[in-house]
C-alpha cells in the first residue's frame, strides 16, 4: 500500500520530510509513528494506514514533495515482500552554517561519518538549541542521531546546560534563562514571526486606538461560576471569551473590521474566525484560529480558545488550525500591562489588545447622580489598518464593545 503526502492544510500544497521514524524491511502495526512532516508552520506526524512490513522509502529527508506524492510503500501482512529498498540519502542543507558541529570519534560514541548524517530538520534543531551533536546518544541507523533524539535530549533537561563555559564577565541568570552576554539564535517560529511582524508594519498603516472598559457586569457573571468552572474543567474561566462575545457582536454592526484588503478593494469575511495570539513559553508565537465565533456562547468560546493553547502548547496543532482567520485578540493581560500597541495579523485589518483588568476608583451614575465605586477597570486597544477604516469607524466599534461588555447581563443568556 502506498502511503501519500496527506493534504496538511486548506492553502498548504507540498511538505518537507523531517524525519522518518521507520526503515526499509521494519515491521510496522497501524497507527505507529512512520515519519514527521513540517511546513513552514507546524510539524505533522504520519502514521501507518495498515499494517505489515515497510517495503520501500521513496522520500528521503529534507525533501520536499508536493501533496500525493508517494512517500512510501507498504508491504500488507500475508503480502509478497520483495528485498526491501534501502531509504534514499537524507537530501544534506549545502550551507555551511547549517552544518551541525561533529565530534572527534569517542568510545561509547557514533563514528564521525555516521554523525554527519544529520537530516535538515535535526541541523535546524540543533543550531535553534545551540546544541553539540557528540552529546546526544543516536538511535537511527548506524548511530544516527534522529529528530527524536534530539527532542528527547532536549526534554530531559541535558539540554539547558551550557554547550561552552560563560565567559567570566557573564554570571548565569535565573534558571532556564539564557546567560548574559550569550547570542541566542532565533528558533523557528521566532523566524517566522519576525518575518511576519516586519512585512505587517511594511504593509498596513497602522493607527491604535483605546477604550476602557468597567467590567462589573462581567465580572457578577464570571465570579458566581469562577469555582464551578474551575472544578468542572480543571482551567479558569477568564475574561477572554466575554471580550470575544462583545467583538463577534460588535463586529455584526461594524463588519469592516473583519475583512482584508486585496489591491483595492476591501474583502469583508462572512464568518467570523478569530485568531488568539498564544504564547509558547516566551519562545515565540502563534495565532490559532477558532472558526465561526460568531455562533458559539462564552462557554463555547472558552473551551474552544482553552482547546488551541493546550494543544499550541504540545505542539499538536494542525496546519488548518492556523490558517482562515479574519480578527486577531492578543491577551498580555495575565502579565499586568496596561495596553498594548498589537501589530496587525496579515492579511487581517485590525487586531485587539486585551490587557489587565484591575480594581481602581471609577465614575459611575446611581440614579442621575455621579459616584465613585471601585470597580474592575480595563483597557482594550485596537490597533486597524487605515487603509481599510478611518479613526471614526474604528472608534464606533470600540464604543459599541465597550456598550455590550458594560450594559450586558451576562447572568443570562451567556
Amino acid at each position: 500500500m502506498d502511503v501519500l503526502m496527506p493534504q496538511l492544510g486548506e492553502t498548504v500544497s507540498e511538505g518537507t520530510i523531517a524525519d522518518w521514524h521507520k526503515q526499509p524491511g521494519d515491521s510496522v502495526e497501524k497507527g505507529d509513528l512512520l515519519l514527521d512532516v513540517e511546513t513552514d508552520k507546524v510539524a505533522t506526524e504520519i502514521t501507518a494506514p495498515v499494517s505489515g512490513t515497510l517495503a520501500a522509502i521513496k522520500v528521503a529527508q529534507g525533501e520536499t514533495v508536493d501533496v500525493g506524492t508517494v512517500l512510501a510503500v507498504i508491504a500488507a501482512d500475508g503480502e509478497a515482500v520483495e528485498e526491501p529498498a534501502e531509504a534514499p540519502p537524507a537530501v544534506e542543507e549545502a550551507a555551511p552554517a547549517e552544518t551541525a558541529p561533529v565530534s572527534k570519534t569517542t568510545q561509547g560514541l557514533p563514528s564521525r561519518k555516521n554523525r554527519e548524517k544529520l537530516s535538515p530538520a535535526v541541523r535546524r534543531l540543533l543550531k535553534e538549541h545551540d546544541l553539540d551533536v557528540s552529546l546526544i546518544n543516536g538511535t537511527g541507523r548506524e548511530g544516527r542521531v534522529t529528530r527524536k533524539d534530539v527532542v528527547a535530549f532536549i526534554e530531559s533537561g541535558a539540554a539547558s546546560s551550557p554547550k561552552r563555559a560563560p565567559a567570566p564577565s557573564a554570571p548565569a541568570s535565573g534558571s532556564g534563562s539564557p546567560e548574559m552576554g550569550t547570542r541566542l539564535p532565533f528558533n523557528r517560529v521566532r523566524r517566522v514571526t519576525a518575518a511576519h511582524m516586519v512585512k505587517s508594519k511594511a504593509t498596513s498603516p497602522h493607527v491604535l486606538q483605546t477604550i476602557d472598559v468597567d467590567f462589573h457586569a462581567v465580572d457578577v457573571a464570571r465570579l458566581a461560576r469562577k469555582h464551578l468552572w474551575k472544578s468542572e474543567k480543571g482551567y479558569s474561566l477568564t475574561y477572554l471569551p466575554f471580550v470575544a462575545r462583545a467583538v463577534c457582536e460588535a463586529i455584526q454592526q461594524y463588519p469592516r473590521v473583519n475583512a482584508s484588503v486585496e489591491d483595492d478593494a476591501l474583502l469583508i469575511h462572512a464568518n467570523i474566525n478569530l485568531s488568539i495570539a498564544i504564547d509558547l513559553g516566551h519562545e515565540g508565537l502563534v495565532a490559532a484560529v477558532l472558526r465561526n465565533a460568531a455562533g458559539l456562547s462564552v462557554p463555547q468560546l472558552a473551551e474552544g480558545f482553552n482547546d488551541l493553547v493546550t494543544r499550541a502548547r504540545t505542539n499538536k496543532l494542525t496546519p488548518d488550525d492556523l490558517q482562515g482567520g479574519t480578527y486577531t485578540l492578543s491577551n498580555p493581560g495575565p502579565f499586568g500591562t496596561l495596553f498594548t500597541a498589537p501589530i496587525i495579523n496579515q492579511p487581517q485589518v485590525g487586531i485587539l489588545s486585551m490587557d489587565a483588568i484591575k480594581k481602581r476608583p471609577h465614575v459611575i451614575s446611581i440614579d442621575g447622580s455621579d459616584a465613585i465605586a471601585i470597580r474592575p477597570v480595563g483597557i482594550l486597544a485596537h490597533s486597524f489598518d487605515h487603509r481599510a477604516v478611518d479613526g471614526a469607524y474604528s472608534a464606533a466599534y470600540l464604543q459599541r464593545m465597550k456598550e455590550i461588555l458594560e450594559t450586558t447581563d451576562w447572568t443570562r443568556g451567556w
